[in-house]
């Protein structure tokens, strides 16, 4: 898997072969194939690790956190968030470079996505917050934006001041999922 994220990175992932990541990582196509179906096998692998990455240290739990709904656990969140992208950068670069020519990438990112919005639609659930009818497409739109910033950041780093980003991100997210 690292031998393929380097080549994604140098390469991109439409020109990088699976000969190239066997050779790469010192061994042969038959052995890749051992491992891995395809290069997209091997992206879902690394969406795998881009959630283990990012949820591994969650305390609370995103859940949790919408379910509370109090703005310094949304804003030490997003933060812990930000501070995890320098580490997830090639995995999602990666994916995001996949997901446009790779439809099994395609779905594994988006139920991915849907998974984190369904984890967040139960918090709201639990805490009985917002008509039912809209706690699912709060969610989303909550989790689009920080989905957003981070495809931002991959390409362009901080495109503005990092602090300003969560200040405001922080306050979008108060506004969708807490009444506060």
């Amino acid at each position: 898997m690292d031998t393929g994220l380097d080549l994604f990175e140098s390469k991109g992932y439409a020109a990088t072969t699976i000969d190239d990541i066997a050779a790469g990582a010192g061994t042969t196509r038959t052995t890749f194939y051992l491992h891995f179906a395809s290069k997209a096998q091997l992206m879902g692998e690394v969406v795998k690790t881009v959630d283990a990455i990012l949820t591994s240290v969650d305390d609370p739990s995103l859940s949790k956190v919408v379910e509370l709904g109090q703005r310094d656990l949304v804003r030490t969140w997003l933060n812990l968030k930000f501070d995890q992208w320098e580490a997830t950068r090639p995995y999602l670069h990666a994916v995001y470079q996949a997901a446009p020519i790779e439809p099994e990438v395609a779905k594994t990112l988006e139920d991915w996505f849907r998974d984190v919005a369904a984890d967040m639609t139960a918090g709201l659930d639990r805490a009985d917050r917002f008509d039912p009818s809209g706690r699912s497409i709060r969610c989303v739109l909550a989790f689009g934006q920080l989905e957003y910033l981070s495809q931002r950041w991959i390409s362009t780093g901080w495109f503005v001041n990092r602090e300003t980003c969560l200040e405001t991100l922080t306050d979008s997210w108060c506004h969708l999922l807490s009444e506060d």
